[in-house]
């Protein structure tokens, strides 16, 4: 039985080192499309587009986050930085479709709880349970 866990834990790691991979090159390739976007192609420039790069450069930037957590603390996924990726995530949403004021409303209290949520198991007490 430990050579199964042991063996799935490896095709993990592998999985996660490929994605790590994966999210890097896809971040550097942010970077570039948002300097182009900003430096070289002034005609085209849309505060817009330049928000929404923003906040996918920021998504990118937290997975690679997580998975490198994920290492460091030996296999284990702190719940704070799924939370962190979750606000960001709506955020974008909300500034994508803005159109429906009540939608955005609901959005914007998910947002609220998954604050309130991030405090709660940051408290002292919680990390005494």
């Amino acid at each position: 039985m430990k050579v199964i866990t042991t063996l799935i834990q490896s095709i993990l790691s592998i999985a996660l080192i490929g994605l790590l991979t994966l999210l890097t090159m896809l971040l550097v390739k942010k970077t570039v499309y948002l300097f182009q976007l900003v430096i070289l192609e002034t005609n085209r420039f849309s505060y817009y587009l330049l928000v929404d790069g923003i906040l996918i450069y920021f998504l990118y930037f937290e997975f690679i986050a997580l998975i490198v957590k994920y290492f460091e603390q030996n296999g284990q996924f702190p719940l704070r930085y799924f939370i962190y990726i979750g606000i960001t995530a709506i955020i974008r949403f909300i500034i994508l479709n803005h159109e429906n004021a009540l939608h955005t409303l609901l959005y914007a209290a998910a947002i609220f709880l998954l604050v309130k949520t991030l405090l709660l198991i940051q408290s002292d007490q919680f990390k005494q349970e």
